[in-house]
């Protein structure tokens, strides 16, 4: 993941780094041309992220597998240390908030978003009106998606 942000970060630079390009050849030449390291991959974006204003996405992050997870937020305080301009955005369920908090070093702002039950309703109809062929479907699977659905949402 780190891999694609750095790719991401480096193609918004006019030249890239030579240490990032060394680094890459340096890989090459390793058995199976495998990518850089994660700690490698910190580093550069520790270098990067210090030469121009950088902002890190992460989308559900709770659906990473928890070891990843704990390696992911760690490399992400160790860029915002060095590259204290960094911004992040990460979002996820609630039950990874204070493993975020912890492992950033309580450095953000954690913002909850939950879903209006109207609003997910609203959006409901206006998907089954538009249904290609509506005539697939009598009103009870529609009363049943309009009243699960909503329910589970609300949950998550």
């Amino acid at each position: 993941m780190l891999g694609a942000v750095l790719r991401q970060v480096v193609g918004g630079l006019e030249e890239v780094p030579e240490e990032i390009v060394e680094a890459y050849k340096d890989q090459k030449q390793v058995i199976d041309g495998r990518g850089p390291r994660l700690s490698d991959i910190v580093k550069m974006l520790q270098k990067t992220a210090s030469m121009k204003r950088t902002f890190i996405c992460i989308d559900a992050l709770d659906e990473c597998v928890a070891r990843h997870r704990v390696e992911i937020l760690d490399s992400l305080n160790q860029i915002q240390r060095v590259s204290p301009g960094t911004r992040m955005f990460i979002t996820g369920r609630p039950h990874v908030e204070a493993e975020v908090g912890k492992r950033l070093s309580g450095r953000g702002t954690a913002l909850r978003i939950t879903p209006r039950r109207d609003d997910i309703i609203s959006f409901l109809h206006r998907r089954l009106d538009r249904d290609i062929s509506p005539e697939a479907m009598d009103s009870s699977p529609k009363a049943d998606i309009l009243k699960k659905i909503p329910e589970d949402v609300s949950e998550m």
